[in-house]
């Protein structure tokens, strides 16, 4: 029997996509032409759209638009909102006609190719190699844990009466900045002592978030202005803005950076996740709008193919990207009883959530079976009122887990054999408290509005 290959079924699946994305474009844009001012003229031309594009997907076996739809879309660009939205649901009916065809490929080619199938044999002994080489890696690191603390370093404690929602230190931690208030304040390691030697007064509201870039001298910031900076390094080695990122309709509480550093992820009070492409300027290239009220924390896993993300409607998305169209599609919908302001990735099967005001971290686990997470377990913690900002951190190198919860900041081990030991818990007195612990797991950086200073707080095994 005569087979087709993958690479022309993959060709076959594209060429389709580009076609129906294309004539959608082009059906919607025409119907939207003659929309004037009047709202019924504009509903009469709105549904008619909607039937060429029911009419199209009929021909190409696409899933069904609900009229509905349109009264998801609240401003003026109609046109590219429906095709977002009809783009949205074709990717993912057409990765799964993509894996069906993949799955009859493999079995009409099961009896053929031989060869093929040994080889595929021999590639997956190496994966399964490689995991036990990681996980026995990993089980060595964690079984090295021993115990510890974090003392406060006081020489180096920064007076800071401005309030100060934000903390970055970079790669090499010879740079901390700190957002305070609308201000971005640049301290330098100077023969061991912290130092301020600039200030940046781009944004015209309180900064919510920093992140240093580790690939290039570079770093971001969000802030309640509702945008995004770019800040790079000048010829006098003064910190000035090179980009500013336009596209929130509201503050900004959330930053993530893949690792190569040519994509950034914001999520806001305007219920929207952006991700922002590297090309010759940063561009938004895609928006999620599944939340329903503010966005508060996002976290990338270690594959960094998968975003999840929690907001103040109670829900956590998990949101994968799909290689084959280069896109980012919503997985997943967690209800959780409570909202919280922070989540964390502990490996690529696993993630906490802590909800606000309690006395417990969740755990989620993913299921074998259908590739979902669900809670599998609590770790006790001291809860109280919390606040949203302070990201929650997983230090790889002291498996340790970084959570603000209440007046607390908890540091909790977290083992291969799934035990978790709370080795430390730092009370401020206060639930408004921003900080951030280095990529090493070596200083801890807060700021509280009881101390009202920057505090340096340094490992130390007991």
């Amino acid at each position: 029997m005569q087979t087709v290959s993958e690479s022309m079924i993959r060709k076959e699946y594209q060429i389709k996509v580009n076609e129906c994305i294309e004539n959608m474009q082009q059906a919607i844009e025409n119907s939207f032409n003659n929309i004037d001012t009047k709202l019924d003229e504009l509903l009469n031309n709105e549904f008619n759209s909607i039937n060429i594009i029911a009419s199209q997907q009929q021909q190409s076996q696409l899933p069904k638009i609900n009229s509905n739809i349109l009264f998801k879309f609240q401003d003026d660009n109609f046109p590219k909102q429906i095709c977002q939205e009809v783009t949205s649901l074709m990717l993912i009916n057409t990765h799964n006609q993509v894996q069906k065809q993949e799955q009859q490929y493999q079995e009409l080619t099961k009896e053929t190719h031989t060869t093929q199938k040994n080889q595929i044999k021999q590639n997956d002994c190496q994966i399964n190699t490689q995991t036990i080489q990681q996980s026995s890696t990993l089980q060595t690191t964690q079984s090295n844990v021993k115990p510890f603390t974090y003392q406060l370093v006081k020489e180096n404690s920064i007076k800071q009466d401005q309030w100060c929602n934000a903390i970055a230190v970079n790669k090499d931690c010879s740079i901390l900045i700190a957002g305070c208030e609308s201000q971005i304040k640049v301290f330098e390691v100077i023969q061991g002592i912290l130092k301020q030697v600039q200030i940046l007064n781009e944004h015209g509201r309180d900064v919510y978030t920093l992140n240093f870039m580790k690939r290039s001298d570079h770093f971001i910031s969000g802030s309640q202005d509702k945008s995004i900076i770019i800040w790079a390094r000048d010829q006098n080695n003064l910190w000035i803005c090179q980009q500013y990122l336009n596209g929130h309709t509201n503050g900004i509480y959330c930053l993530q950076l893949n690792n190569d550093e040519n994509i950034i992820i914001s999520g806001g009070w305007d219920n929207k996740i952006k991700f922002w492409q590297k090309q010759n300027t940063w561009l938004c290239t895609q928006t999620i709008r599944d939340h329903k009220n503010a966005v508060l924390g996002l976290t990338l896993n270690e594959q960094l193919n998968r975003l999840i993300s929690c907001g103040s409607d109670n829900f956590i998305l998990v949101i994968d990207h799909i290689d084959f169209f280069n896109k980012w599609v919503v997985k997943q919908k967690i209800k959780v009883e409570q909202c919280g302001f922070r989540l964390c990735f502990i490996d690529n099967y696993t993630f906490t959530f802590y909800p606000d005001s309690r006395q417990y971290i969740i755990v989620f686990e993913m299921n074998n079976i259908n590739n979902q997470y669900t809670k599998t377990k609590e770790i006790p913690v001291k809860g109280g009122t919390d606040h949203c900002l302070f990201a929650s951190q997983y230090i790889e190198s002291k498996c340790m887990l970084v959570n603000k919860n209440g007046l607390n900041v908890s540091l909790i081990s977290m083992k291969q054999n799934g035990e978790v030991m709370n080795q430390e818990s730092i009370e401020f007195g206060t639930s408004h408290i921003f900080g951030y612990m280095t990529d090493d797991g070596q200083y801890l950086i807060t700021w509280d509005d009881k101390s009202k200073e920057i505090q340096i707080r340094q490992y130390h095994e007991k």
